[in-house]
């Protein structure tokens, strides 16, 4: 490898880096928020049920950050310069908005009679339980810190990365020179105070036949006796 190729192989590889840090990021906020985070035990008409409610129910957050992240990823390959770091802008900002989301629904779980409503239970007036959680949500907390470093890292060292096309955009232009218009050359010429019948060299142009006729030397031999 040598030096000039560095820097195109450690973009690529920064660029790699991005998005499979989005993918797995993506994985693990939506997979965390899958199973239940809050479950209850709430007295019912038939009874004590439990009432259980899944991360998708109580916060929608995670759900859009991991839209968002999948989303990325095409983007990503797909845009470069500032709209590359714009989007790592935003991806940043989501999983900030996400950690803390999470963060407060941990601190202020669902209130009992929330979870039996969300699990379609009906309880009786007044009822109350303890709620109690899972560690479920660890697992979204930790996809989208993973979604805001990709992020971070995408805002900050763009420079480098390879677009998607990037590499066909030269060639395409190479094998479509531009034709020179000999007219356009021409009147180029004369606005410049050259002659167009000079040629690059500075030797005159082929004279034609009616340059042939007109010569002095011609005229005067044929006159000749």
């Amino acid at each position: 490898m040598t030096v000039a190729e560095a820097p195109a192989r450690a973009g690529r590889r920064r660029l790699l880096v991005v998005c499979a840090a989005l993918a797995v990021g993506a994985l693990a906020t939506w997979g965390g928020a899958r199973p239940t985070w809050f479950s209850a035990t709430v007295p019912t008409v038939r009874g004590d049920a439990l009432a259980e409610a899944t991360g998708l129910q109580v916060q929608p957050v995670p759900t859009a950050l991991a839209l968002l992240a999948v989303a990325g990823i095409a983007a990503t390959v797909a845009v470069s310069g500032v709209a590359r770091r714009v989007l790592g802008g935003l991806l940043a900002v989501g999983a900030a908005a996400t950690v803390w989301a999470v963060v407060a629904t941990l601190v202020s779980p669902p209130a009992p009679g929330r979870l039996a409503q969300l699990a379609g239970l009906t309880v009786t007036p007044g009822a109350a339980g303890a709620v109690s959680g899972t560690a479920a949500p660890v697992l979204t907390l930790a996809g989208a810190l993973v979604v805001g470093a990709a992020g971070v890292l995408l805002a900050l060292r763009e420079n480098g990365m390879p677009r998607l096309g990037a590499r066909y955009d030269a060639p395409a232009a190479q094998r479509r020179p531009r034709q020179a218009d000999p007219d356009r050359t021409a009147w180029e010429e004369l606005d410049a105070g050259r002659d167009p019948t000079v040629g690059p060299a500075g030797s005159a142009s082929e004279p034609g036949p009616r340059e042939i006729e007109d010569r002095p030397g011609r005229r005067g031999g044929e006159g000749a006796v």
